[in-house]
């Protein structure tokens, strides 16, 4: 593959003497951006609740701006030449909020620092977020898994009310840096959908029985 390819190669030069810190700073590093999903269900019901979307919690091996990459599964690497604009768990807290405001069913949403009194807090963990390369199948399209865990708490009783997984795979086009962020983005879009289409479901049916 052309990154490992690449790889390779920066390892090679940065072992010469003198010459890691050319290679750093002759690379040049793109930066990635993510969507926020925008396409709901239309038979979402409404909510009077406001939501508060906790950071993301990960591993150190995603809590990162770099582009994680598994060539086993074992063993984590980091696309070269790109990064993402921020920090994976950044991205998709600002993510998530964006895309529950875009379902025009929760009449406010936000992180904890703005200081949003939450009726409900969305608490999640992201169990994978990487792109895979297919073991045993040699010139084989990356894997990008996205999957993340979501907890919905009831701010007033402190009790979790729904706690459930949601993952999606989608093969990369190719193994180039815009290829490999594309089927990010549509991943990462797919999981949100489901994640968010299900929260906003369980707190209505939450809500209804838990009044206020």
């Amino acid at each position: 593959m052309k990154w490992m390819r690449g790889l390779l190669l920066l390892t090679a030069l940065a072992g010469c003497t003198g010459l890691a810190s050319l290679t750093e700073v002759a690379t040049p590093t793109d930066l990635y951006v993510l969507s926020p999903k925008s396409t709901f269900s239309a038979s979402l019901p409404q909510l009077r609740d406001q939501i508060v979307v906790n950071q993301p919690t990960a591993t150190a091996a995603v809590d990162t701006d770099q582009i994680a990459v598994q060539p086993t599964p074992l063993q984590v690497q980091y696309l070269p030449g790109a990064r993402w604009v921020d920090r994976a768990p950044l991205i998709v807290q600002a993510l998530l909020i964006e895309s529950f405001e875009n379902t025009g069913k929760v009449p406010a949403v936000g992180s904890s620092t703005i200081g949003l009194r939450a009726d409900y807090l969305i608490v999640t963990d992201i169990r994978e977020f990487q792109a895979i390369v297919p073991v045993g199948a040699e010139g084989s399209a990356l894997q990008i898994d996205v999957r993340l865990n979501i907890k919905i708490i009831d701010a007033f009783s402190d009790r979790i009310i729904g706690s459930r997984s949601f993952e999606e795979i989608v093969p990369a086009a190719s193994d180039t840096p815009g290829d490999v962020t594309a089927a990010f983005d549509e991943a990462l879009g797919d999981t949100m959908r489901d994640a968010i289409e299900w929260s906003i479901r369980a707190i209505a049916r939450h809500a209804a029985t838990s009044p206020r």
